[in-house]
């Protein structure tokens, strides 16, 4: 029987806030088992880019990637918030490492093929190399992934959080029992945006279908669940779609096959 483990992601709004990134590192470094945590940084990285002078592009809610950008985002994820991060588990006993898909390998991507849009230096995952966060996560290191990942050819690239934990899952799933959190500002899938607590307990392939036709699901979310069903279908076990206080048994939706 597989050992169970855990991917945690949270938006960088919940790392970037003292009071809620304390909440978070407490709240994961109690959770039981192994697990990872990925983290975003958007709004540290673009404050940054402002105080150099840097304008940010957003294309559908998407960062384009310049070389000056890309120096940026390298220096915010997997630098500063990385780091604090990292040291805050620390503190708290937790083993942890900081790595960008780069480090040991452990994500390998291409550059965005230019379409309708040219988001630069923005890249799409290729693979996970899952038995090496496995050698790391059996010996008791907790790996917190910054959202960089590389090409195999000496270039970083800029790559979504949300996509980083989706396929490390998928990576992983081969050596572990793995469930995926996906942490975000809401308590989970909602049936109604304006109600906080009108949470949908559980959604199978079947009930995502029937809440898209009605449109109880849309807009962001849709694609958000559809990369869950990608993980459950690759052999995750679940997805949790929830808010960062589901660490702490609250809340949450389940996406199950």
């Amino acid at each position: 029987m597989k050992e169970k483990l855990t991917i945690v992601k949270v938006g960088g709004k919940i790392v970037e806030e003292e009071d809620t990134l304390q909440q978070l590192l407490s709240d994961f470094a109690s959770f039981p088992g192994y697990k990872v945590l990925v983290h975003g940084g958007g709004r540290s990285a673009t404050k940054l880019a402002t105080q150099m002078g840097i304008e940010t592009k957003m294309v559908n809610g998407r960062r384009v990637t310049d070389e000056a950008m890309l120096d940026i985002v390298t220096m915010v994820y997997g630098g500063l918030v990385n780091k604090h991060v990292v040291a805050g588990l620390q503190g708290r006993g937790l083993n942890a490492i900081g790595l960008t898909g780069a480090d040991m390998n452990v994500i390998l991507s291409h550059k965005r093929l230019v379409t309708e849009v040219d988001y630069g230096m923005v890249g799409d995952v290729e693979k996970v190399n899952g038995a090496a966060l496995a050698s790391l996560i059996e010996k008791d290191i907790v790996p917190v992934i910054a959202p960089l990942t590389h090409d195999g050819k000496g270039h970083l690239l800029n790559t979504n959080a949300d996509t980083i934990a989706g396929e490390t899952a998928k990576g992983l799933a081969d050596f572990f029992d793995v469930t995926l959190i996906y942490c975000f500002e809401k308590k989970g899938v909602l049936r109604d945006v304006d109600n906080e607590d009108s949470i949908i307990p559980i959604i199978t392939k079947e009930y995502f279908a029937k809440y898209v036709a009605d449109g109880t699901i849309q807009d962001g979310m849709i694609p958000k669940l559809e990369n869950a069903f990608s993980a459950i279908n690759a052999g995750v076990s679940q997805v949790i779609i929830a808010s960062a206080a589901v660490l702490r048994g609250y809340g949450g939706t389940i996406i199950k096959k």
